[in-house]
């Protein structure tokens, strides 16, 4: 069983666990608890490299947070954000996850920081996935993700039909087709972060809100099956490190 964090001391940790959870108030302390983690990671990596990567996640969860983490005092002109999924949209579409970052994390103080969309005009998708694995050549040092009510995250969504060939890639991004599953709506195109590419980033924050999603994460976390729940996957990683579950009802 995770730890449950919030203001009082946590909980003891099985030992077999991957994950923390750290259980918030309520939306205003979940909002800047999450930008104050994201923030604290940035600045750390930043004292020994250059330059730093933060992937983040579309959808109304993380907006709060965005804005939150732009009024954050960074050295942002050292900070690279890219996505860590994107509709097969233009990344001026009022619906792609480039627009919801730009309009929520790119302002104040993290107008400096040097953006990444995926998608560009006139590109083909195979050519916007080569660019992608191209930035994920630089290690990200933290990634934001989300889960839907399906249990899905990124845009790895259960019963999709090539998620074995997804699971099984060496690569950091790859385009999927979500076809059929309710959760992509009327976007199944799309390019995603792999399990392989979420394992390669030590911080790991995963945002979720309400009693409805914990109960699909607990859920989750006791079926065991990535496949039925994908965002297992994110427990998943190279260097050891705990999923880091930020939860608020």
């Amino acid at each position: 069983m995770a730890a449950e964090r919030s203001h009082e001391p946590a909980m003891a940790m099985h030992p077999q666990s991957r994950h923390d959870l750290h259980v918030h108030a309520n939306q205003d302390v979940w909002t800047w608890a999450v930008a104050v983690s994201v923030a604290a990671e940035l600045r750390r990596e930043l004292t020994t490299h250059p330059r730093v990567r933060l992937l983040l996640s579309g959808g109304t969860t993380p907006a709060p947070v965005y804005r939150a983490l732009s009024k954050a005092p960074l050295d942002w002109d050292r900070v690279n954000v890219g996505l860590v999924d994107e509709r097969w949209l233009q990344p001026q579409d009022l619906d792609s996850n480039a627009h919801l970052v730009r309009t929520n994390l790119l302002q104040h103080q993290a107008a400096a920081a040097h953006f990444e969309p995926m998608t560009r005009a006139g590109k083909s998708i195979e050519e916007v996935v080569a660019g992608a694995n191209a930035f994920a050549k630089v290690r990200p040092c933290v990634a934001v993700l989300g889960m839907g009510d399906d249990g899905h995250v990124a845009s790895l969504f259960p019963g999709m039909g090539d998620l074995d060939r997804v699971f099984a890639s060496r690569n950091d991004y790859v385009a999927v087709d979500a076809t059929g599953c309710p959760g992509a709506r009327q976007w199944p195109r799309r390019i995603s972060l792999t399990p392989h590419g979420m394992a390669r980033v030590p911080a790991r924050m995963l945002l979720i809100r309400g009693a409805r999603k914990r109960g699909v994460f607990t859920q989750a976390l006791a079926d065991g099956n990535h496949a039925r729940w994908p965002v297992l996957t994110a427990l998943d990683s190279i260097h050891g490190t705990r999923l880091q579950v930020h939860w608020c009802a």
